[in-house]
């Protein structure tokens, strides 16, 4: 049974993939912020890419009803299949970007952030793809905040019983003047 009863217009088809770029670029931008690897340009293609290929997906049965498939045929081979190949391929591009640094002390991870946010912004292209433009939007600047708080939080190295904290920005020391300096030496020369 198919859930869309006609083909996506032109114009739809435009303004789903506007909002996915403009989406993918505010996923970029977080990430381009603290310099990492894959930037605006990277999440804007990803977020086009996968919404692209959810249009196709919508559109793909009703071009093969009129190549001539049978509309049961023809509903097989949608959407579904062209989903998991998005989440498929991102997860492959995504394993590109995380990679291990080691020294003789230890080893770190690098870029797992970065490959999330790309695997998230495909995922946002394809619900815009789809035609689920508001609940996009909603999650593009639900995840962007989170993203941001999260940056500023702060694991200790004994992560076993030390809890997280967020540091406070330092303290501003006021330059002594006459006007804030204790009352015992405002008469005098400071």
């Amino acid at each position: 049974m198919l859930y869309y009863t006609y083909m996506l217009s032109l114009s739809q088809m435009i303004m789903r993939l506007t909002v996915a770029i403009v989406l993918g670029a505010v996923m970029g931008w977080e990430r381009e912020l603290i310099g990492k690897e894959a930037g605006i340009r990277t999440s804007m293609l990803v977020s086009a890419g996968a919404a692209m290929f959810a249009m196709l997906g919508i559109d793909l049965p009703f071009l093969m009803i009129g190549a001539g498939l049978s509309e049961a045929g023809a509903g097989a081979n949608g959407a579904m299949n062209l989903l998991a190949n998005i989440v498929l391929g991102i997860g492959f591009i995504g394993g590109g970007i995380i990679f291990l640094e080691r020294d003789h002390t230890r080893e770190r991870v690098h870029g797992l952030t970065t490959a999330a946010v790309v695997w998230t912004t495909a995922a946002l292209g394809a619900l815009v793809g789809a035609g689920l433009v508001p609940f996009a939007v909603f999650a593009t600047i639900f995840i962007a905040i989170l993203l941001y708080i999260l940056r500023r939080v702060t694991i200790p190295a004994d992560r076993k019983h030390a809890p997280l904290y967020v540091p406070l920005p330092p303290k501003r020391r006021l330059a002594r003047t006459k006007a804030n300096a204790p009352k015992s030496l405002q008469n005098k020369a400071i």
